[in-house]
């Protein structure tokens, strides 16, 4: 399999793993991390930057997923498909877990989706930790299959 197909099959699995278990813990842990409220008012501000209006809020967090899945998928292809896609999907979801927790507030998003409690910023970190850890997975199995 080409290591290209093989990176980013990998980060969508990364991706995709860091959203569904962002959106099924939302709905039940009230100090759960809230990623896709980040997503929302950055969305939102960039569209009132170039002068547009939002839509509506269902419409918003769809786009919000959708941004999100995409935008990981392609940070998460970065683990790759070598020998250290391990090593390497642990340090960039770790990365990202932690920019989760520090950036939002500096980028004028509010800190209180990602940073509200020490339970919040712990999974912050453990969500995107996860994803690194099944994209550098998904990418070592991907490596082993002959196709």
């Amino acid at each position: 399999m080409n290591k290209w197909l093989r990176s980013g099959i990998s980060g969508l699995a990364g991706a995709l793993a860091v959203t569904a278990v962002h959106e099924t813990v939302r709905r039940f842990y009230p100090d759960a991390p809230r990623m896709d409220i980040l997503g929302m008012r950055a969305i939102t501000k960039g569209l009132r930057y170039a002068g547009q209006t939002p839509p509506n809020d269902d419409k918003l967090h769809t786009w919000s997923l959708v941004g999100d899945i995409i935008s990981n998928g392609l940070y998460y292809s970065l683990t790759g498909g070598g020998k250290k896609a391990w090593w390497r999907g642990s340090i960039l979801g770790t990365a990202a877990g932690i920019g989760g927790v520090v950036l939002p507030g500096p980028m004028g998003l509010g800190a209180a989706p990602s940073n509200r409690t020490r339970q919040t910023q712990a999974l912050t970190v453990g969500y995107y930790l996860l994803g690194g850890l099944v994209a550098g997975g998904v990418a070592k199995w991907l490596r082993s299959v002959k196709v």
